[in-house]
């Protein structure tokens, strides 16, 4: 079994900023891409942010700048710094992992339960 944590999500004025968290936790044997989506109302879910296993990142246009991904390859965790808020940043932000469980054959995306982001103006 693997189990994926999110916390840090919010509420937060305009201009502001939030740290979010993912920790995955159970039976891994090792961890590839990390990522962070996100999904406003009546909107698909798009990718905000990744980092490979070797630490190369990439961002969605909107969020470059502002926003930074970065994992702690000890605890299994990958963050979103996310500064600068904007109400467009609304929306229900989810982490995605790809894990090689234990005793099992090859890669799986895993979800985390989603948390959220709700920035003013």
């Amino acid at each position: 079994q693997v189990q994926l944590v999110e916390s840090g999500g919010g509420l937060v004025q305009a201009g502001g900023f939030l740290r979010l968290s993912c920790a995955a936790s159970g039976n891994i044997f090792s961890i590839n891409a990390m990522g962070w989506y996100r999904q406003a109302p009546g909107k698909q879910r798009e990718l905000v942010a990744s980092i490979t296993s070797a630490g190369s990142t990439n961002y969605a246009d909107s969020v470059k700048g502002r926003f930074t991904i970065s994992r702690d390859y000890a605890k299994n965790i990958v963050y979103l710094q996310m500064n600068s808020l904007k109400p467009e940043d609304t929306g229900v932000y989810y982490c995605n992992l790809r894990i090689y469980p234990l005793g099992r054959g090859g890669e799986y995306d895993y979800w985390g339960q989603g948390t959220q982001v709700t920035v003013s103006s």
